[in-house]
């Protein structure tokens, strides 16, 4: 109801002024000015659109002076009566009951995605990494003024976002985002007690599924990883490495944020992993040449366990030898990467 008092009072606004200048154009303009003149003359200077002076004013000070403050008034009446129109449009698609069953159809075509639990600050940069890198999620939201908020100040971030609204804690409103056919689940919840219940959830029904949760206190990162979670990250413990870093390796920091800020690439650190059919399975990093072909750089290799190999290897050698089952890790353009893992995913029949 807040919203549509200010919409109303903002159309009002508008109304009031297109009149005013109408009935100041009529007056001051002379026995030439017809009304349809003037209001049209008040119309194109509020819209600010710069067509042609209908009404005369430069053999008119008094008259120009007038529109003058018609010119100020208009576009700061203007402004505000479009991010209020925009604002109740922004409502409208949030509750509106068409709109919800839109949604949750989108929803239910998801599979393979990222769910996306909560909507501060730190889900907001999991979902940007996430659509940056062209990877599929969905986000639960409680608060739909919150949800609103945040379509409004990042119309770019969340114009094409499925979400849902609820509580993540419930296991059905998990599922009306798809948490069967999910490939991972992200819990971003400010309390850690939400992250935890979340986390036993998901873990009993889906004991596969990837799960990443926040975790301030150090009590609960430990109870969050023995009910299932796979990894825990202290948003506090983070910017203290940040901080540390740009104070004792600037320009390396620098370095990296160039990677994940240039223009025009998404420049990321990415794993292509290699099944046991791959093409690349069982070759040497000089025969698949990633950097020659793809631009990649390979940074590291991952063994799978009971191979007898090093986990992880850091630098390898061009010699090295892609194991079945492992992942190579490289750096370079996702639009790279993703063809990279096209070409490796590809059956060793048809390669």
């Amino acid at each position: 109801m807040e919203l549509r008092r200010r919409l109303t009072f903002a159309l009002i606004l508008l109304l009031v002024l297109i009149s005013f200048s109408t009935l100041g154009y009529r007056a001051l303009g002379g026995p030439s000015v017809g009304l349809l003149q003037a209001l049209y003359m008040a119309v194109i200077t509020v819209a600010g659109v710069g067509y042609g002076e209908i009404v005369e004013t430069a053999s008119h000070p008094a008259l120009r002076i007038f529109n003058i403050f018609i010119v100020l008034f208009g576009v700061a009446i203007t402004v505000y009566v479009f991010s209020i129109v925009a604002a109740f449009i922004v409502q409208l698609e949030v509750s509106n009951p068409f709109w919800r069953r839109r949604m949750q159809r989108h929803l239910d075509e998801l599979s393979d995605h990222f769910i996306v639990c909560g909507l501060g600050d730190t889900a907001r940069a999991v979902v940007t990494e996430l659509q940056k890198t062209k990877t599929c999620c969905a986000v639960i939201e409680i608060s739909e003024d919150n949800l609103r908020k945040m379509k409004e100040l990042h119309a770019d971030l969340f114009h094409e976002l499925p979400y849902t609204i609820g509580d993540a804690t419930e296991e059905d409103v998990l599922e009306k985002c798809g948490l069967s056919r999910a490939k991972g689940l992200v819990t971003t919840l400010p309390v850690d007690k939400d992250n935890l219940v979340i986390t036993v959830l998901a873990r009993q029904r889906f004991p596969r599924l990837r799960i990443v949760s926040r975790a301030t206190d150090r009590k609960f990162a430990d109870r969050m990883m023995k009910a299932g979670a796979n990894t825990t990250v202290s948003p506090s413990q983070i910017g203290g490495l940040r901080m540390a870093s740009e104070a004792i390796r600037p320009h390396a920091v620098g370095f990296l944020d160039i990677l994940i800020k240039e223009q025009g690439k998404t420049l990321r650190v990415e794993e292509i992993e290699i099944h046991t059919a791959s093409p690349w399975a069982s070759k040497r990093l000089d025969q698949i040449d990633l950097k020659g072909r793809m631009n990649l750089l390979v940074l590291g290799l991952k063994h799978p366990a009971g191979s007898g190999l090093p986990e992880f290897v850091v630098n390898p050698s061009d010699h090295a030898t892609v194991s079945p089952g492992g992942v190579i890790i490289a750096l370079g353009d996702m639009l790279d990467i993703d063809r990279a893992r096209s070409e490796a995913s590809v059956s060793s029949d048809a390669y």
